[in-house]
């Protein structure tokens, strides 16, 4: 039995074999060929197998996702009969007299490169196709597998990290839990982890190694300990704790139906916060009253252009009939920093952080925002949906957004297309800036909602994705605290409602420090809206 002590993001335990996240491994040489029509005949049958795999896919996402969102697969196989695209490849073929792995990658970046530097955001969009059709041929021709898409069985994936657009591709009814070598608290897998109800256990270091690929573990959430192979005895101990976790889940259920009151009476709203429409099965099953967060970039994450009018439209209209009147809070897209998205071209940055994300791509790419609020005004016809900003540091923003918003709308009106006028607009608090003049954006909008995550990297001045500053890394920080507090004071001062979105909202130790405050609304991973709803009953 080896055991590694790692860092514990989600509690519970979860037992089942391991499974390595792979990513690509190939390295396309260029290699002079004798026979151009066999090394031809080479790539058509690459070509071909890569047309069975798109199909299949579109199959599978046709009954997953849905028509709009399953079309990606049939472009990519029109991609792949593009007569250009062929033409560049056998030409490289033959008049270089090279390999089909080198004639398929040359043609990709070639193709990429004359899509990205178009005027058209459409036509820009075509790079991130052109090298993703181009990996799946080239994946064949070099005989090796493109990562952990299909799971026979549920297990455990071990990784060393995984981005927001690696865990987006998971089977996610087969993962029993997460390990991982790096990571932080904060990192998409442990986010996806609380959000999935399952157990992962991060900073396990070098020595989770891919040697142990295919081996029977258990995962401690409550330790953060992995053990590989264990013994009956750790076995049998691990079995009677997760069955001892079940059964205090169990309990948590008889507060289903229950008020988030305390026991001195006062109320507070709990909602969920989510980021797929495959998550609101959770939303409904743990009872939360609504949604607080709806992370709409993962719609984006998971595509390989812009996701259209149409595609978004359908998600918004879909999660806002789901909730049946109950409030669906949807955050504009909050891409950038560790959320990098290939075909939104964004160049490297020092301090992606501090950089071009969020709002800031919203308002100097209006054609990306306008497609995005057209879609929400548009779904906002079928339910109580709201609207929130994110990386809000001046009223000046708002402002702009509300022009945009006032061309969108006089744009639908126009067209004759159904949308609701009076959505309910809110700014999320991230920064220090947007603490400090709350008071005025309170008068701009309809609420806030605190970005906990952020605020805190920024009032701390600490990268939250750096692991080596996790005992650096406070959240029950007095400054943090009292940001919260201060942005609390000038919501109501005007009026309004403010809530929490961000991790701290979860934070059992300081419910009862939150509703001191005031707080109107906590917003959380759907398998902590009842632990939640418990701690605020015991509290006075």
């Amino acid at each position: 039995m080896i055991t590694i002590q790692g860092k514990s993001v989600f509690g519970g335990v979860s037992i089942g074999k391991l499974m390595f996240y792979k990513r690509n491994e190939k390295v396309i040489k260029r290699e002079h060929i004798s026979d151009a029509d066999a090394e031809w005949k080479r790539f058509e049958a690459a070509k071909g197998q890569a047309v069975d795999q798109l199909k299949e896919l579109y199959e599978k996402a046709l009954e997953d996702v849905g028509e709009a969102n399953a079309m990606i697969f049939e472009i990519h196989q029109m991609m792949l009969e593009d007569l250009d695209y062929l033409e560049s490849i056998e030409n490289i073929i033959r008049s270089q007299e090279v390999n089909a792995e080198y004639a398929v990658a040359t043609t990709a970046d070639n193709f990429a490169q004359m899509f990205a530097s178009m005027d058209d955001a459409y036509m820009q969009g075509r790079a991130a196709d052109v090298k993703d059709v181009s990996e799946r041929v080239l994946d064949i021709l070099c005989g090796v597998s493109a990562g952990v898409k299909e799971m026979t069985e549920p297990c455990i994936i071990a990784a060393d990290d995984l981005a927001p657009s690696e865990t987006v591709q998971l089977d996610k009814s087969k993962v029993l839990g997460f390990a991982t070598m790096y990571g932080s608290a904060n990192s998409h897998t442990a986010i996806l982890a609380r959000t999935m109800n399952i157990p992962a256990v991060i900073g396990l270091g070098e020595t989770l190694s891919s040697q142990y690929d295919g081996k029977m573990a258990v995962i401690d959430g409550f330790t953060g300990i992995l053990y590989v192979d264990p013994d009956e005895e750790t076995l049998a101990r691990m079995q009677e704790k997760r069955a001892k976790d079940l059964e205090q889940k169990e309990l948590l259920n008889q507060l289903k139906g229950k008020e988030n009151v305390t026991r001195s009476g006062q109320k507070i709203n709990v909602y969920a916060n989510i980021g797929n429409v495959s998550d609101l099965g959770a939303v409904l099953k743990n009872d939360a009253g609504g949604i607080g967060l709806f992370r709409s970039e993962f719609l984006y994450l998971e595509n390989s252009t812009f996701p259209t009018e149409e595609q978004q439209f359908a998600v918004y209209k879909q999660v806002a009939e789901s909730m049946a009147g109950k409030k669906v809070i949807i955050r504009t897209l909050d891409i950038g920093a560790d959320k990098q998205v290939d075909y939104f071209n964004l160049d490297k940055e020092e301090n992606p952080a501090l950089g071009y994300r969020a709002i800031r791509i919203c308002l100097t790419r209006p054609e990306i925002f306008k497609t995005q609020l057209r879609a929400l005004y548009r779904a906002a016809v079928y339910g109580n949906l709201s609207i929130m900003f994110p990386m809000i540091i001046s009223v000046s923003e708002v402002k702009k957004i509300k022009e945009i918003i006032a061309q969108v709308q006089a744009e639908l009106k126009a067209e004759g297309i159904p949308y609701k006028e009076d959505v309910e607009l809110g700014v999320m608090i991230e920064t220090p800036a947007a603490v400090m003049i709350s008071r005025e954006l309170a008068k701009e909008v309809d609420f806030f909602s605190v970005g906990t995550n952020d605020l805190t990297q920024y009032t701390l001045a600490i990268d939250r994705q750096n692991q080596k500053l996790d005992t650096f890394y406070d959240p029950h920080h007095p400054a943090v605290l009292a940001m919260i507090k201060m942005a609390a004071d000038n919501a109501h001062a005007e009026g309004k409602w403010i809530g929490i979105c961000g991790e701290l909202g979860a934070d059992l130790e300081l419910t009862e420090e939150f509703l001191k405050m005031g707080l109107d609304e906590l917003s959380v991973s759907p398998a902590l809206v009842l632990p939640l709803r418990k701690r605020i009953r015991e509290c006075e």
